[in-house]
């Protein structure tokens, strides 16, 4: 199936520019004029300040206000030659904006007010000010070059501390054809080729919707030394290639959307958070290696009818972490019970779990797998929500699309163990999308006759969403004496001392 028919999750968005953002009123375009102004204002009483004092005043604006104080006198003037940081974007951080709607012009213009702006703030500065961070968000292609090299120099000549680089595309992902992602794939090569030195100094970098070939990803981690941050979003090297990751620095990595077949994480001695979303990989999507301080692990995907069930034991291999995140996006539940022997290695440091977007047609008995696998489990979430404007509910366009055709739980069976278990160490449940209904009642009390320490249960109503309202009756306990009731049903007749609270999910 093509992947361009899937229905893609929403990624975690970056920064990104609006049309409206981009015009000949960007707003980088008086910050790239800065040096054809002067303002002759007389001297207050905060120019009077000393310079570090002023200094932590100004830098609590943002970079373009905060350079733009240099036109009000000549007190004021070295200001941007003095700011430890500098985040620069091009046009807005408004995330309601088509892309479609961005022309070539709007991207060369934003791209030469980025560049100007960028000379302007870092070719003048002295050694006595370091830059603490230095964040550029700006397009692949005109300029994108130049405004390298500038940065290339600044790194070379000056303190700087961290060096934060988002490189986006003029079409969003869903806009792009697959000449579209090659295009992109061969700027980012000739922008890596022609400034080295930029890449040298990366500790952040973030990509989106490019192809490259087989040696160009592991060519960018080994000139990229200092990476700590990498994001992947629509990133491949072709459909269904391997992807196999190996630094000595890399903290954090996302990989959102990609056409891999697998991603292996051979050696990544100082990683700590890993993101993945979204594969079209019949087989398990990643594989751990040397990921000795791997702590935090999130995973979503709008699993298929074809999707393997995931063993997390065989999944995680040898490494164990402490926050798991699973997201099933209103679909076919992909991962598969399993017993206390098989997790006993993987969720041994186990103490946050949370289970995010099962459909409301789905069971949470299977959940249940997770409590009896994780003894030292600390805080359980649940949240059950059909989130109807990002679901494929057309029947023939679900047959179409590979959707599950099944209940979504169908595969997803936990077997209760011969005698009740009980666990020690669960203080905390979270359960949004909670309604008075019996599958949630059953499963609280399932819960507390398992989790003898339990002191916290949470009961949150459905998230808010504009654009689905649902028509179907919301069962959420509202009044004073539905909660009464259900407090009575858990603390009397369970005999629980856990505390029910009903907060709202809206607040």
């Amino acid at each position: 199936m093509s992947s361009s028919l899937r229905r893609r999750p929403a990624a975690r968005p970056m920064a990104k520019p609006s049309a409206k953002g981009l015009n000949s009123s960007n707003r980088w375009s008086s910050l790239a004029n800065l040096g054809e102004e002067e303002g002759h204002h007389q001297d207050d009483r905060l120019s009077n300040l000393p310079n570090d004092l002023l200094l932590n005043i100004i830098e609590r604006l943002g970079t373009a206000d905060a350079a733009r104080t240099s036109i009000l006198s000549r007190r004021w003037k070295p200001i941007p030659a003095m700011l430890s940081k500098i985040c620069l974007t091009v046009g807005s951080s408004d995330y309601d904006y088509d892309r479609s709607k961005l022309t070539c012009d709007h991207v060369v213009r934003a791209n030469a007010n980025m560049l100007q702006a960028t000379r302007n703030l870092l070719e003048n500065r002295t050694s006595l000010y370091p830059i603490h961070l230095l964040r550029l968000q700006f397009f692949l292609g005109d300029e994108s070059d130049s405004i390298g090299r500038t940065v290339a120099d600044t790194i070379s000549t000056q303190k700087v501390g961290s060096v934060e680089l988002t490189l986006l595309t003029k079409k969003g992902g869903s806009q792009c054809s697959p000449d579209d992602f090659l295009t992109h794939g061969k700027r980012l090569k000739s922008f890596v080729d022609a400034c080295p030195n930029t890449f040298s100094g990366l500790t952040r970098l973030s990509l989106e919707n490019l192809r490259l070939g087989e040696s160009d990803f592991p060519k960018i981690l080994s000139i990229s030394k200092q990476l700590e941050f990498l994001r992947l979003c629509n990133c491949d090297m072709g459909l269904l290639s391997l992807l196999e990751v190996e630094h000595p620095q890399l903290r954090e990595l996302e990989i959102l959307k990609s056409d891999f077949e697998r991603v292996d994480l051979n050696w990544l001695p100082k990683l700590t958070t890993l993101s993945f979303a979204c594969w079209i990989s019949k087989h398990d999507p990643l594989s751990f290696g040397y990921v000795p301080l791997l702590q935090t692990l999130s995973i979503s995907n709008t699993a298929l009818s074809y999707h393997k069930m995931l063993k997390l034991s065989e999944l995680l291999g040898k490494a164990t972490i402490r926050d798991l995140h699973l997201n099933f996006e209103s679909e076919k539940i992909w991962v598969k019970p399993e017993g206390p022997r098989e997790l006993s290695q993987v969720f041994d440091k186990l103490r946050l779990v949370s289970l995010a977007d099962i459909s409301e047609e789905c069971d949470l008995t299977w959940t249940m797998f997770v409590l009896q696998g994780a003894p030292s489990l600390q805080e359980l979430s649940i949240k059950v929500w059909d989130h109807q404007c990002d679901m494929v509910e057309d029947e023939e366009l679900r047959k179409r699309l590979k959707y599950t055709e099944v209940k979504k739980d169908a595969c997803a069976r936990w077997e209760a163990p011969a005698s009740g278990f009980k666990h020690h160490n669960l203080t905390v449940l979270r359960i949004f999308g909670f309604q008075s209904e019996d599958k949630f009642v059953d499963y609280i009390a399932g819960v507390i006759e398992a989790a003898v320490g339990l002191e916290d249960i949470y009961l949150y109503e459905k998230p808010a969403c504009e654009t689905c309202k649902r028509n179907t009756k919301d069962s959420y306990p509202r009044t004073n004496k539905e909660r009464i009731a259900l407090r009575n049903i858990f603390n009397w007749e369970m005999c629980s001392l856990a505390r029910i609270h009903f907060p709202s999910s809206r607040n």
